[in-house]
């Protein structure tokens, strides 16, 4: 008995559907395919003049060719109506609902980008960065850099210890890994070492229990306070502007001799401290067995004072409240 060749049905319903422009268009489809005078409606008709056995076997094929043919059209009718609704969306419906978080990116934080500027400016004259750990050993904060068991600045009052024997304690300077790199490292060395520091302060305008730090040191055969004053005018003039005086007054450190501050003059004619200086003393250098040969320089800078001065902020607190008002405008 001659059957309908359903495979060539099913590849004219492809042909038909791909042709499809408009919604209505899938009832026509369906009617050409499933109606009264389609090939399947037209075969049926033929099955009154078969076998029992030849009519329930092409009756069972003709019946699962509908449910076929069925089920590929109301497939792709609901697919062209959802890519229809997708157009008609970006094309016609706004969007009306409020936007309470505005996506405007990731900003750095104001100390980050100071210290990264500081970070850079002595990059820029062949200093390497150097890290160390915020937990610390009193030898390498105090004895390594010539602070005696009795200075203040090892009181418990003013120092974060982490344990009663006075062993540990959190940093209170940047210069610990000034003592760390010299013990791992030969002369010469020249290091920037940014990080966070610790000391027992209480919060006023321009004190706080945390803040951050970049120290500098450098070990070579006859450097001079010279070379100390000609990098530190450097690096005044890269970040405040070429027009910034500077000098520096006396001043006394545990681990440098001679010591001193420097000052720059502000807009209203003011002297103002920004940072600490001197030549290594050579008790640092002995603690670390440096040759007598070498000599060096090292200096401390706040990177809030730094901040400050630039921006004319007047309390430190401001850094760390995390008010929104504040950090954008940096």
């Amino acid at each position: 008995m001659p059957e309908l060749n359903f495979d060539k049905v099913f590849a004219s319903l492809d042909l038909r559907i791909g042709e499809i422009s408009n919604i209505d268009q899938f009832d026509e489809i369906s009617k050409e395919f499933l109606g009264k005078s389609s090939l399947i409606s037209e075969e049926r008709k033929k099955l009154s003049s078969l076998s029992n056995e030849d009519k329930k076997n092409y009756g069972m094929k003709l019946t699962e060719a509908t449910e076929f043919i069925t089920s590929k059209i109301n497939e792709q009718r609901q697919l062209f109506l959802n890519s229809q609704f997708s157009v008609q969306e970006e094309a016609e419906i706004a969007d009306i609902s409020i936007d309470w978080k505005p996506l405007r990116g990731s900003y750095k934080h104001v100390l980050s980008t100071v210290m990264e500027e500081v970070v850079s400016i002595f990059s820029s004259i062949g200093y390497e960065v150097a890290y160390g750990p915020e937990a610390e050993t009193s030898w390498h904060n105090f004895d390594a850099l010539n602070t005696p068991d009795w200075h203040p600045a090892r009181y418990e009052s003013d120092t974060l210890y982490l344990d009663k024997n006075l062993e540990t304690l959190l940093r209170t300077q940047t210069s610990t890994v000034q003592i760390r790199h010299m013990e791992e490292n030969d002369p010469p060395v020249y290091i920037v070492a940014p990080g966070r520091v610790f000391r027992s302060d209480q919060l006023d305008a321009t004190h706080s229990p945390v803040f951050h730090q970049l120290e500098g040191l450098a070990i070579d055969k006859n450097l001079t306070f010279t070379d100390l004053k000609g990098t530190l005018e450097f690096f005044v003039k890269e970040f405040f502007g070429s027009d910034v005086e500077t000098k520096f007054i006396p001043h006394f450190f545990p681990f440098t001799e001679p010591s001193a501050e420097v000052l720059v003059k502000w807009q209203n004619g003011e002297w103002l401290e920004i940072l600490g200086c001197g030549m290594v003393d050579p008790n640092v250098l002995s603690n670390v067995s440096y040759p007598d040969t070498y000599k060096g320089f090292a200096w401390g800078v706040g990177i809030e004072r730094l901040a400050m001065l630039r921006y004319n902020i007047d309390h430190i607190k401001n850094f760390y409240e995390n008010d929104i008002r504040f950090l954008e405008q940096f």
